[in-house]
């Protein structure tokens, strides 16, 4: 593995002016970032559509494609799939996208976050075959799509459309053996399939530089001289197929960090990829809602209700707040059924394999997402 390939600087969390306002994106320091950034070698930058209320690919623009030659960068952009309403949008979106980057062509082109709500608005608008065609017409270098769903998708996805060369997806040393995000198995389909791994959140939104006090305190006495984000990226950037790990960084010292990382990198031992299993498990005694996703709840449940997505969701908050929680909830209820739909029937609780008590856990639900 070429360190120079493989660290990508994520455009989802710049810094901000103001910490309220997703659009005050300090140009100035994103722009002191980048220098850095190219000045060691580097030249991945991965930006959507709707990052920072659409104020990302403006940032990129700014900082990188206004001020340096198009040959000396790489640029991944994404289809907003959760606005097709026809198959023209892809077009009219594409487009917009590439003024709004300053750029004539993207080395990477994706379906932004595949998912069981978000496939059907691809297969409806085409999108598919639009990512194909902007292939051949050479506006698009490689094309694939960001998942965020389970196994069984990445699987359907890949097994109806033979035209990806990559995917994209959220892969770190928690989720790996998440019973719900499976990362270690959707890995493992891409490797079958052949196709590079990009990788998202292989900090998982900060929270594994967050740690907890005891596991914290494990990585240091394995190795005191390197960053709890290090013991992270490195082991996203150890996975077989993996050709971009990609990083959200706000600061100038947590692009330094990450610099020093990628640079002479040293994938993890057996032991240390042990250690981080170890540490994994920790984490997860952590999380609020130890639901396993075994949906057997959802089979039982008369509401229709998506119980596990919505703990899932609900779990994520409490790592990540208000990282587009609130928004992936609305859209869940808007496909299946809001939460505060619950009957308390207690139906589920007969199927739970953890005995949970769901019906609690849906009003905890409701209140974070609904504001009941």
């Amino acid at each position: 593995m070429d360190e120079k390939e493989v660290f990508g600087f994520g455009l989802m969390r710049l810094p901000l002016l103001d910490e309220k306002d997703e659009s005050s994106i300090n140009q100035e320091l994103v722009n002191e970032m980048v220098d850095y950034y190219m000045d060691h070698g580097y030249n991945y930058f991965d930006t959507s559509y709707a990052y920072h209320n659409g104020q990302s690919e403006a940032a990129f623009k700014k900082a990188v494609s206004d001020r340096y030659p198009r040959e000396s960068f790489r640029i991944a952009d994404k289809m907003p799939t959760w606005l097709l309403t026809n198959e023209e949008d892809n077009q009219k979106y594409f487009d917009e996208m590439l003024e709004r980057c300053g750029v004539d062509y993207f080395d990477n082109f994706f379906i932004h976050n595949i998912n069981d709500a978000w496939l059907p608005l691809a297969e409806n608008a085409n999108t598919f075959d639009f990512i194909e065609k902007v292939k051949v017409e050479g506006k698009a270098k490689r094309i694939g799509f960001s998942l965020h769903a389970k196994p069984e998708v990445l699987e359907k996805v890949l097994e109806e459309h033979h035209i990806f060369d990559f995917v994209q997806l959220q892969l770190n040393y928690v989720d790996w053996d998440d019973e719900m995000l499976s990362a270690s198995k959707c890995h493992e389909i891409c490797v079958e399939h052949g196709l590079s791994i990009f990788v998202m959140e292989p900090i998982k939104g900060g929270t594994l530089v967050n740690l907890p006090e005891d596991v914290d305190k494990m990585l240091k006495d394995a190795n005191p001289d390197v960053s709890a984000a290090n013991w992270a990226l490195r082991f996203a950037a150890s996975q077989e197929n993996v050709e971009i790990v990609l990083s959200g960084m706000n600061s100038m010292d947590q692009m330094i960090d990450n610099v020093n990382t990628f640079t002479d990198f040293k994938p993890l031992t057996d032991d240390e990829t042990e250690l981080l299993h170890v540490a994994s498990a920790k984490v997860r005694e952590n999380i609020p809602i130890p639901c396993s996703y075994c949906k057997y709840c959802v089979e039982h449940c008369p509401s229709g209700i998506p119980i596990p997505d919505f703990f899932h969701l609900y779990n994520f908050d409490h790592q990540i707040p208000n990282f587009n929680n609130t928004f992936n909830y609305n859209i869940l209820a808007q496909a299946y059924t809001k939460a505060s739909d619950c009957t308390e029937c207690g139906e589920c609780m007969e199927y739970c394999t953890q005995k949970l008590e769901i019906p609690e856990y849906m009003k905890k639900v409701a209140g974070k997402f609904e504001g009941n």
